[in-house]
């Protein structure tokens, strides 16, 4: 069983930055950040294997990183350029096999956080 637990989210206008960050209670070999809007699907943002090769989504390319820090078990994703359209619940998720003809979707992980709101404004 893998908790994850995320932070970071908030209020930001348009063109702001914001850092979320996710705490798993065990290392995870691969990692990923998904958001939902309301009315709409959960979507993959991006995701980290164990050997730190990175996927992204259209919409994340060029503005979000994603990271991690395998000795806090610990997952970041850096947001610059933020648009009203990236306003969603964001959330963690993990596993403890790498599934990789599954990137960005939700049935590669088994383990999810509770998520965190990220709101910008135009």
């Amino acid at each position: 069983q893998v908790q994850l637990v995320e932070s970071g989210g908030g209020s930001v206008q348009s063109g702001g930055s914001l850092r979320l960050s996710c705490v798993a209670s065990r290392y995870t070999y691969c990692m990923g950040w998904f958001r939902q809007a309301p009315g709409k699907e959960r979507e993959g943002v991006a995701d980290i294997d164990r050997d730190s090769s990175m996927t992204y989504a259209d919409s994340a390319k060029g503005r979000f990183t994603i990271s991690r820090d395998n000795a806090k078990n610990t997952l970041y994703l850096q947001m610059n350029s933020l648009k009203p359209e990236d306003t969603a619940m964001y959330y963690c998720a993990a596993d403890l096999i790498c599934r990789r003809w599954l990137r960005l979707q939700k049935a590669r992980y088994n383990y999810w956080g509770q998520g965190t709101q990220v709101t910008v404004s135009s």
